[in-house]
Formats: C-alpha cells, structure tokens, sequence
C-alpha cells in the first residue's frame, strides 16, 4: 500500500470514528407522560439529598383541586443503569463522587430522552446544585415531554381545524376525538369526551388593551374569562354559568407561546348554582401585529380521575399553536 493509499484510509477511519461518535441512539426511549427515572443509591435516597429531590420534583402541580406531583418519581439503583432504565424517557442520575458535575443531555442512551447527571463529594454539595438548578431541570423535562406529546398527537388522527383558521388565523394540532361544541361570531368551544368527564378547549379574542400591565392581569383576566362564562358556558340546568373559583386566587405567570408574550393563568373553575368544577389553564397570548389578545383556555371535569395528565395534554395542544400570515 503506498502513502497515498494509507493516508485516505486514515482519514476515512478518521471520518467514519466521528460520525458515528455524532451518531444518535436509534433505541426509542419508553415510560409514561411526566415520569422520571431516579438513578441513586438507597443512601442518598433515603436522606436528605431524596428529601430534596422529592420536595422539588414531586412538589403539587399549581392550580389543581387535588394535590398532584409535577413528575412521578421512580427511583432506582446505580447498579441498574447498564439495564433498561437506560431507555427511560427521563433520567436525572445522582451520584456522591470526587469529581463535582451538573449538565444535561439530550437523547444520550436512546431517543427522545433528557439525562441530567448530577455528582458531588459531599451531600451538601449535592444538595446546593440541586438548589441552584431544579427549575431548569423541571423546565427541560416538561418541555421535551410536551414535544414527545405533539409528537404523537401529530401521528394520530387530527381534527379539521378550517373553522378556527379561518376565525382566528392561527393552526394548531388537535386530536380528532375534539368535536365542537359552540361556534359563535368570536368564540369556538371544542370538547372531547372521556370517562366520566370531559376535556374543553376554547378560543376567543380581545382587544389588546384589555389587560394593560402585570398588577391588573389576574384581575382583569378572571374578569374576562367570568363574562365568557357567562355568555358562552351554561350547564343542563337553569342559571348555571362557569366563574372562576371565587375561594382561590389563580396562579399567574408570564410565557411565550409561538414567540409571543404570554400570560398563563391556572386555578379552578366551578358552575354557579351547580356542584361540577375543575381546573383551567388560561393562555392570553399577546399579539400585538393584529391588535389583539388572542385567548386560547383548556379546561377539565373528570371527578373521579388524577387531573395533572389531563391538563397536560390541553397544555400541549394549545402549545402546538402556529400564527399564521394575515391573507
């Protein structure tokens, strides 16, 4: 073999090394919507550093009736690692070690996944990076879990949006089981039924000057959500209306949605003079190119059923929102 030769064999080695160092897992990643998989020893588990990893990550979602964990926590040994806890869709690793870390990776076993790798010396040096970092590690989670879920909204049957397109120039991802309830001039009621209960979607807009700053915008918000219920959401029984629950002021907090600033809002809704109620999730998405506020709202009635993957998916659908170009 002359140097020609050899030199192009070590640079197609060389080639072929890093691609496939580059290359994504092609294993598919399992487990249910927003659980996570704990690798950490019983020891630590069972102490403090668990006591924080618990009171972080399976702290009560905001906004529902009932108390209801943000992810289900499955924990595991570090000797399991090598084995199936690999394709877990959510990972955070724990490990007391001489060298101190944080990151997170994506998709680094298989695919789609988020692994947080978390070591330190000391407990204390645990503790202080779980401190210093749960938030983002919630945000990262929650939001690929949102993808995983429009993901598979996509490849089910979807509903025929032309209606709301056509009334609010916007496109989003809805599962066919979604039937419409109200089509009014500014308002569209979607509702998909399920065992003993329901989940709703509704669309409405207001003018941008509606809610002005951030200390009127719970006010303001509630407000405008009350008087929807009252034209637009009656129960079967006379004089009955969606309020907001009156007992509970809602949470708000400030988001983007399609690049947008947004508000959203969470707390619970109760019909007057009836005995249903149940969570919302209120999105005021400020769209300034068109003068308006365009409000997108999910909601649910399930009394018998754990809420927090009910809201979930109201969340991702509405999350799947795209704006599309005036005509």
């Amino acid at each position: 073999m002359n140097k020609a030769h050899f030199l192009l064999l070590l640079v197609a080695i060389a080639i072929t090394s890093c691609n496939s160092k580059e290359a994504k897992p092609v294993n598919e990643t399992s487990g249910k919507t927003n659980e996570v998989s704990v690798i950490i020893d019983d020891q630590l588990w069972n102490g403090e550093v668990g006591d924080s990893m618990r009171n972080k990550f399976a702290s009560p979602v905001l906004g529902l009736p009932q108390e209801e964990p943000i992810f289900t926590l499955n924990q595991y040994p570090v000797k399991l690692l090598e084995g199936f806890m690999t394709n877990s869709r959510n990972i955070i690793m724990v490990k007391k070690e001489a060298r101190s870390q944080f990151r997170i990776e994506s998709n680094e076993y298989a695919n789609p996944q988020v692994v947080v790798h978390i070591s330190g010396e000391t407990v204390q040096e645990i503790l202080d990076t779980i401190q210093n970092n749960d938030s983002l590690i919630i945000a990262k989670i929650k939001e690929s879990e949102i993808k995983v879920f429009q993901e598979k909204i996509k490849r089910d049957s979807l509903l025929d949006v032309a209606k709301i397109r056509e009334k609010f120039n916007i496109q989003l991802n809805i599962p066919i089981k979604y039937k419409m309830v109200l089509h009014g001039k500014k308002f569209i009621w979607l509702k998909k039924e399920i065992t003993s209960g329901n989940l709703s979607l509704i669309f409405y807009q207001i003018p941008f000057s509606s809610i002005k700053d951030n200390n009127n915008a719970v006010k303001r918000i509630t407000h405008i959500r009350d008087s929807i219920g009252r034209i637009y959401i009656h129960g079967a029984v006379p004089r009955t209306r969606m309020v907001t629950e009156p007992a509970f002021s809602p949470y708000l907090s400030k988001t983007k949605i399609y690049n947008k600033p947004t508000f959203e809002t969470k707390g619970s809704w109760e019909l007057l003079n009836d005995f249903m109620s149940g969570p919302f999730v209120n999105y005021a998405i400020m769209d300034q190119p068109n003068h308006r506020i365009l409000v997108i709202e999910g909601f649910c009635y399930a009394p018998s059923k754990q809420k927090r993957d009910l809201m979930f998916e109201l969340e991702a659908i509405i999350k799947s929102v795209q704006f599309l170009k005036k005509k």
